[in-house]
């Protein structure tokens, strides 16, 4: 019998998180650097798949902040005000320690950020999160509803923690002539900026393609995966599950997917 884990990640899944980090991490608006420490803490808070990050008071720009409607922060910078950048936890080891929206925000906030000279997209980079793109001569076969839409000998494999294998296969294997282009783009930090394309009569954004993706993962350049959870993967013969993820609640939101 194979060896099964509830948790195949060392941050505890429902309690809140910190450990410091050795990155330099700024952030900036326009022209002004709002934030830049070498000291920043990671946060995982319960619940919460990605981390954040804290900085210690004296590596962040107070004199920019004022208090809020909501007992956060604004961010105050060339005659604008940021609503609600950021916040303090109430952690006694973080007491000294200011956290700025990153993930998920909609609102105007902190334009770029940085880890050391590159910059970081959506989230930090997770120090447990592991993305390795190998290439393969696998038979791999996609259909969607029935409808063969890809088959290839060299894919290219992406295992990437917590979540399934992605088979990322050349366009020359992929029939777009079964697909639609859509207009959606989604940012990864590991990966880089999505496009995607939709099957006819849904999924919608059911495939996608990193056109230039972060040089880490160079080796998906241009290559087009699907999403497990919602086509029919066939590998070497053996169909394979279909897994169920985050994106399958997605899926059935008819919310965008983030690849």
């Amino acid at each position: 019998m194979s060896p099964r884990a509830s948790r195949r990640h060392p941050v505890p899944a429902d309690e809140f998180t910190y450990e410091p980090s050795e990155r330099r991490v700024r952030g900036t608006v326009g022209a002004v650097t709002v934030v830049d420490s070498a000291r920043p803490v990671l946060v995982w808070e319960p619940g919460r798949a990605v981390p954040g990050y804290v900085f210690p008071r004296s590596d962040v720009r107070t004199d920019l902040l004022s208090p809020g409607s909501d007992g956060r922060f604004d961010l105050l910078v060339d005659g604008r005000r940021l609503a609600s950048v950021a916040w303090t936890y109430d952690v006694p080891e973080l007491a000294d320690h200011v956290a700025f929206d990153w993930f998920g925000r909609t609102e105007p906030g902190i334009e770029h950020w940085y880890e050391e000279d590159e910059e970081i997209f959506v989230h930090p980079r997770d120090p447990y999160k592991r993305v390795d793109p190998l290439p393969s001569s696998r038979h791999v076969q996609v259909s969607i509803n029935g409808v063969r839409v890809a088959e290839s000998h060299r894919p290219v494999l992406v295992f990437e923690t917590r979540l399934p294998i992605r088979y990322y296969l050349p366009r020359e294997d992929v029939d777009f002539t079964t697909l639609q282009p859509s207009d959606l783009q989604t940012g990864c930090p590991y990966k880089g900026t999505a496009s995607y394309w939709s099957f006819p009569g849904g999924p919608e954004n059911v495939a996608w393609t990193y056109p230039d993706p972060v040089p880490a993962v160079g080796r998906i350049a241009d290559l087009v995966a699907f999403y497990n959870e919602v086509v029919d993967i066939t590998v070497d013969g053996v169909a394979l599950d279909r897994p169920v993820t985050e994106f399958n609640r997605r899926f059935s939101r008819d919310e965008d997917p983030r690849a």
